[in-house]
């Protein structure tokens, strides 16, 4: 099985408190494939959490996104110590355009590993895969990587989600300006509920990103917008049906023209 090489060169500028973290402690496994005995484990874990929200992909989905590699990378990464969960996380790679874009899906971390640093090397493995997927596609490994996570917008009545929003903030991520940038999620709900409840219910959500080596650019331009949320659909697109993807929120001439200059905003500003 893969192992990450933990290189704190990966870790964002505001995660020093990581590279400080004694991982020869934790159990990290890789999951790849359906059929790997942890999977059930990992996804169980995403489900419980995400599931209720209508935010994870059913088992099947996951499944044949597995299948999709080498022109999209999916995993899965178990955190444990001493057989204990501490974390888990998923993500997916693609090459796009001239680099690779890294779907940040799911993350959770367990109450006794949250403040540890952990956080910090979640956010920064994915990069590691970025890179694979860069090398099993012909492209250069040095090629450009841009981290992406899809966050619902700062609520007062949510602080867990306002403490991710800090967390990733402090990380060097930044949020393309909603006001301008108006991004939804594809419907994740079952065929048979999607008809059931009167068709499609794409999600807004924010995009967080982070531009790896780049994290003090304040500014995207439409052209790369177009590009990191066209990779997004991409990666969606085996497990939605053609009917549901061609919703109106989710069609991507609502974003600025190529030309246009978009601002990259903290996270937590309303």
């Amino acid at each position: 099985m893969a192992q990450f090489v933990s290189s704190t060169a990966d870790l964002a500028p505001g995660d020093a408190k990581s590279a400080a973290l004694d991982l020869s402690a934790y159990r990290i496994d890789r999951i790849r494939s359906a059929d790997d005995p942890l999977f059930e484990t990992a996804y169980a874990a995403l489900w419980a959490e995400f599931g209720p929200k209508d935010e994870m992909e059913l088992r099947e989905t996951l499944v044949g996104r597995f299948r999709l590699a080498p022109r999209m990378l999916y995993e899965l990464v178990l955190v444990r110590r001493d057989g204990e969960f501490f974390a888990v996380r998923d993500h997916t790679a693609i090459v796009a355009g001239g680099g690779a874009i890294v779907h940040l899906s799911h993350n959770l971390v367990a109450p006794n590993a949250r403040r540890t640093g952990l956080a910090g090397w979640l956010r920064a493995w994915p990069i590691q895969t970025a890179r694979e997927c860069l090398a099993a596609n012909g492209a250069p490994v040095d090629a450009p990587v841009m981290l992406v996570a899809e966050m619902e917008s700062i609520s007062a009545d949510d602080p867990a989600r306002d403490i991710r929003l800090r967390a990733y903030e402090q990380a060097g991520f930044r949020k393309a300006d909603p006001a301008v940038a108006g991004y939804h999620q594809p419907d994740f709900r079952s065929f048979e509920v999607i008809d059931a409840t009167g068709g499609a219910r794409p999600l807004a959500f924010q995009l967080l990103v982070r531009s790896v080596g780049r994290e003090g650019e304040q500014m995207i331009s439409g052209h790369e917008l177009r590009r990191l949320v066209g990779a997004l659909y991409d990666i969606y697109a085996p497990q939605c049906r053609a009917a549901d993807l061609a919703h109106p929120l989710l069609a991507l001439d609502r974003f600025p023209p190529d030309d246009a200059v978009i601002a990259l905003l903290p996270p937590t500003q309303c």
